[in-house]
């Protein structure tokens, strides 16, 4: 049967050349973030939830030199801390592992950093529509009851980025916020431009990350590196050896 578009079947030789290469990129850039670490070597991590982040904290106390935190994950932490969230998302059950890291990260030396100040609002704002909404930034440890935080605070976003300015080394994974939404963006929005404005080795953990890259109009070239693994990164720096990655490492 004659095939008019003989280069489609080119494709499947060409792929994994292209893939193979990709993960050797990856494994090259994780690996700086791993062994051949620049210091200092901050670590900002946002997200909603902290369970998700549990187990790459868990190896950063013993690697990085500051850990950031923000997005709804920061709030499990500040209950931890013994201070009001109002309905901010939080994980209760997770209260012990992160008391847990909060004591590691003082006796190992590692500065875990959280917010100062956060934005918060009655109510969940409406993505879709990103009208104008009700909201205030106050201070980390006086949040009002019955109020939801959203964003970390623009003291925060400048305690940040005065925290990743001279590092060696930064690694980023998970908005600082809802930064779908613009009056909940700046915390995200300080990260972003404090890794653009780093002279070190700057990686955007994918997934969300690089979303909000390109949501809030960033060139992503201007990063050092914007994982497309994105999960799977986080799988490496929590020590799991990722298939396929076996043979390139060597």
């Amino acid at each position: 049967m004659h095939r008019k578009h003989a280069s489609v079947f080119d494709l499947p030789a060409k792929l994994p050349h292209y893939a193979g290469y990709l993960i050797a990129t990856e494994v090259g850039v994780l690996k700086k973030l791993t062994e051949d670490v620049q210091r200092p070597y901050a670590v900002a991590l946002g997200g909603s939830k902290v369970s998700d982040k549990l187990a790459v904290i868990d190896q950063l106390l013993g690697k990085a030199d500051r850990i950031l935190i923000g997005g709804g994950m920061a709030f499990t932490f500040l209950k931890a801390q013994g201070h009001e969230v109002g309905t901010s998302l939080l994980q209760e059950d997770q209260i012990p592992a992160v008391t847990e890291y909060l004591e590691r990260a003082e006796n190992l030396g590692v500065e875990l950093v959280l917010p100062i100040d956060v934005v918060v609002s009655p109510g969940f704002p409406d993505l879709k529509a990103k009208a104008a909404t009700e909201h205030t930034a106050v201070d980390a440890d006086k949040m009002p009851e019955g109020q939801l935080g959203l964003d970390i605070g623009p003291k925060t976003g400048e305690l940040y980025a005065s925290k990743l300015a001279d590092a060696k080394t930064v690694f980023w994974n998970g908005p600082m916020g809802v930064f779908e939404h613009p009056d909940y963006a700046e915390g995200t929005r300080a990260v972003a431009q404090a890794l653009i404005d780093s002279d070190g080795f700057t990686v955007v953990g994918g997934g969300d990350s690089a979303a909000a890259v390109r949501t809030l109009g960033f060139d992503e070239n201007a990063f050092g590196h914007i994982s497309t693994g994105g999960g799977a990164s986080l799988e490496y720096l929590e020590g799991k050896t990722l298939p396929g990655l076996a043979a390139l490492e060597d």
